[in-house]
């Protein structure tokens, strides 16, 4: 059995779970969330946790099955804690003449290029850009859904992804970017 699939799920207070035909459902105050998990997999809520358990001939090979329990476990973990307290992520524009706003779920990116880059976020997302005098400008995401969140952040981050150089482009904050040398000066 997998380690992580073995662990229970504390359900916090103000979160409701509901399973019914292998589709879970979790809402909570920051949203309402739904997974569809796989039959060879059990789910028991009771007193307050939620458990998973490999099902008795399911008719999926045993390593697959395994796999499974590991994944499903953490999918529902994930979202019971979005739906409760929500995730954030927040991404700095490192660059001269770099910029960032937004106009409701619209981010306006300026990253030295011709033109101006707008991405649409989903509803589910709530953004916020900051840009302050002699700071790099900053844009805050939060979401209960953080496969959503991330899948957001990954788009974004790859219009201009950090160069190792001069250490240029749209990063995580508290990231760490392996820098390179450049060229050294030549030796006679």
């Amino acid at each position: 059995m997998s380690r992580i699939g073995k662990l229970p799920i504390s359900i916090p207070s103000g979160v409701t779970v509901t399973c019914k035909d292998n589709v879970v459902s979790v809402k909570g105050p920051k949203g309402e969330l739904t997974q569809t998990v796989d039959p060879s997999i059990d789910i028991k809520i009771e007193d307050g946790s939620i458990t998973f358990n490999l099902a008795e001939n399911s008719g999926v090979e045993q390593k697959q099955q395994q796999a499974f329990h590991g994944l499903y476990r953490a999918l529902v973990h994930n979202m019971v804690v979005g739906v409760s307290e929500g995730y954030k992520k927040e991404l700095e524009l490192v660059g001269v003449g770099y910029r960032a706003s937004n106009q409701g779920n619209i981010i306006e990116l300026s990253l030295g290029y011709s033109h101006s880059i707008f991405i649409q976020l989903p509803n589910e997302i709530k953004v916020e850009t900051k840009s302050e005098r002699n700071k790099n400008p900053l844009i805050i995401l939060e979401s209960a859904d953080k496969q959503l969140l991330g899948q957001v952040c990954a788009k974004i981050r790859s219009f201009r992804k950090p160069e190792p150089y001069k250490g240029k482009g749209i990063k995580f904050v508290g990231e760490e970017i392996r820098r390179k040398s450049g060229k050294s000066a030549s030796a006679k």
